[in-house]
């Protein structure tokens, strides 16, 4: 996890009013059982670095520029089971659910881990930063040589706006830099938010809550 005093961001305006859509319930994937593994960190999680040199940068060949409007954050009928205030993530379809009392979730757009990267269980919320720094762990140092040993906080950091930290783990529910990645499965496991998203998020979770990833 990571420290440092957060830095002051723009006034945030709340998103307008949610447009009701179809009943989901989600299920988990038969053919994936659930795994939990040590933490591999994101090869493409620092702006400015030579993707074009790394054997990954192929993965990411066909990645659109822009957002599919259907990642776009709203309220929708959910029939999932969990309670309130519970955070549902459908890693296959590319959403995030946070459960609503009366059958009811805000679902979001969200980036997904890369294949070989995906993971699933359950988690909680352990701490939660704004604007936070980004300090790359040794793994990751060992293969990208080229990236800085620590990165503050700010609109240029691959962290984003905002971060949940998932347990004991590293993995992460952050924001991006890199916006045309949502509706993508790039990372090495850390679940990618907008910004604006990941904000409106932040502001609802409370630490401690739960996470279900399928």
């Amino acid at each position: 996890m990571h420290s440092g005093d957060p830095v002051p961001v723009r006034a945030y305006a709340p998103p307008p009013a949610y447009a009701p859509q179809q009943a989901y319930a989600p299920q988990a994937p038969a053919s994936r059982p659930a795994m939990q593994h040590a933490y591999a960190p994101d090869p493409f999680e620092a702006p400015g670095t030579r993707r074009a040199a790394l054997p990954e940068a192929r993965e990411e060949e066909g990645i659109g520029r822009a957002m599919d409007p259907r990642f776009q954050r709203q309220e929708v009928a959910y029939d999932g089971g969990q309670r309130p205030g519970t955070i549902v993530i459908d890693t296959p379809s590319r959403f995030l659910y946070l459960v609503q009392p009366g059958g009811r979730a805000l679902r979001y757009g969200i980036g997904v881990g890369r294949p070989g990267f995906a993971w699933s269980g359950m988690k909680t919320v352990s701490a939660k930063r704004e604007w936070p720094d980004w300090t790359p762990p040794a793994e990751m140092l060992r293969r990208r040589p080229d990236l800085p040993r620590h990165m503050a906080g700010g609109p240029a950091n691959p962290l984003g706006a905002r971060a949940l930290y998932l347990g004991s783990s590293l993995y992460r529910i952050h924001g991006t830099n890199e916006p045309h990645t949502i509706g993508q499965s790039v990372s090495s496991g850390c679940i990618r938010m907008m910004n604006e998203d990941v904000m409106d998020l932040y502001e609802r979770v409370p630490v401690g809550a739960r996470v279900q990833v399928i």
